[in-house]
């Protein structure tokens, strides 16, 4: 640690603290450390509330961060169990949304991943079908909020973490869930590498020479296909030129649309699916194919893809009584009302969309249907269903804030405000490369 901190430029230095023998070895380390003090060292520490003994563990942490001088904080996080990332995607997404919400300017955010760590890595990646950029493993060190994630020891082994741990007789936690072979990276660790390295005892070594060969081949390829990028996808709506992505060579393609997939923060599809995705940008006009998988969905339409988490259902009978106060709708988005706002002059229903619904927008001289209006306003057809409806009485008086009728734009006028529709959204600040 004492050299790699000689590698990194000035700035403040915080681990990521869980407890477990790894992140003990690299935090008691830096701890030892006159120059790794002078940067601030700090630990933070996730409680992801999963686990019986979750509050133990952060006290815990707290109790040897306290022993060692280090100022410790723990961070409580709601772990989205519906996310459709499954259990350890959404805990890890919920982790470094928190970390990386910590960080100050140039920080960095220490994490305790080593070698084996990396090798487990690069076969689960290399049996998703990834390519150079996935079979490269876990980056040394990429961008993380404000700050920087570094991973200083992947040059170390586990059994050398272990070795540090035993000299200085530092207590651990050891998480049950390391146990558990119904998860994939447990059963790698446990069952299958362990007879990998009775046939092939330079297996380790191999595979990290690898990983490097492969994260070479992807450092060159990035800056072709982040050019392609520039060019490829729309900043106001996020999505891509389908035309223009499936012209790319392979080499390109692939990586391109894991990189734009992860910083809406939706993780990269199998190799079936990217066939899929292929296949299905030649369907007849007029379909708009989409290809899901977990914790995804990619439409292809009007000639571009567009990515979003699975959509939940909504109840087209739903409808709830509102007054201008902040409502929160079953989807997670949120209905509140702009400016200094008097109480409205008389209730109001808010309602999903049922079909058949015509409004009659302010400044126009017919009454439209919903739905054409949808098309002409180019809004994609599976945000269509979120739009809230809001009515007085039986009538139809405003779209969230896109449309609102005559009689609209005078009840929100005598109220001093106009309706304010935040749609539900999903932060990308986790990566769910690592």
């Amino acid at each position: 640690m004492q050299h790699a901190l000689l590698d990194q430029a000035d700035g403040a230095l915080c681990v990521a603290y869980s407890g477990g023998p790894d992140s003990t070895a690299l935090l008691h380390a830096l701890a030892q450390l006159p120059e790794a003090r002078a940067r601030g060292l700090r630990a933070l520490h996730v409680d992801h509330g999963l686990h019986a003994e979750s509050a133990q563990w952060a006290a815990h942490c707290q109790s040897v961060c306290h022993e060692l001088g280090v100022d410790c904080d723990v961070l409580r996080v709601e772990v989205d169990i519906d996310s459709g990332l499954g259990i350890e995607g959404a805990a890890r997404h919920a982790r470094y949304t928190a970390l990386a919400a910590q960080l100050g300017d140039g920080e960095r955010l220490l994490l305790g991943h080593h070698g084996d760590d990396q090798v487990e890595t690069v076969l689960l990646k290399l049996l998703r079908g990834a390519g150079p950029e996935g079979l490269g493993g876990m980056r040394a060190c990429r961008p993380l909020g404000r700050g920087l994630l570094w991973r200083p020891l992947l040059a170390l082994s586990r059994e050398q973490l272990r070795g540090y741990i035993d000299a200085h007789a530092l207590l651990c936690i050891e998480d049950p869930s390391n146990t558990d072979t119904r998860l994939a990276r447990n059963y790698l660790r446990n069952d299958i590498l362990p007879r990998l390295a009775r046939h092939w005892p330079q297996a380790t070594a191999s595979i990290q020479h690898s990983a490097r060969l492969s994260r070479d081949a992807a450092d060159a390829l990035q800056t072709q296909w982040l050019a392609a990028l520039e060019t490829l996808r729309d900043p106001l709506t996020d999505s891509l030129d389908a035309t223009g992505w499936i012209a790319l060579p392979p080499g390109l393609r692939e990586p391109l649309l894991d990189h734009w997939l992860h910083a809406r923060g939706r993780p990269a599809p199998t190799a079936q699916q990217r066939v899929q995705i292929e296949r299905q940008l030649h369907a007849r006009a007029g379909r708009m194919p989409c290809i899901c998988w977990t914790g995804t969905e990619l439409h292809i339409w009007k000639g571009r893809l567009w990515a979003h988490p699975p959509q939940p259902a909504l109840d087209p009978e739903w409808e709830s009584p509102w007054s201008g106060q902040p409502l929160p709708l079953p989807d997670g988005s949120l209905l509140t009302l702009t400016g200094t706002v008097a109480a409205l002059p008389e209730p109001l229903t808010v309602r999903w969309r049922r079909g058949g619904e015509k409004i009659k927008p302010a400044g126009d001289a017919h009454t439209r249907k919903l739905r054409d209006l949808f098309q002409q306003a180019a809004i994609p057809p599976w945000q269509r269903m979120a739009y809230p409806l809001i009515y007085a009485g039986d009538e139809l008086i405003a779209v969230a804030n896109r449309w609102l009728t005559e009689r609209g734009e005078t009840l929100f006028g005598v109220a001093g405000g106009r309706p304010h529709w935040s749609p539900a959204n999903n932060p990308a600040t986790a990566d769910n490369r690592d």
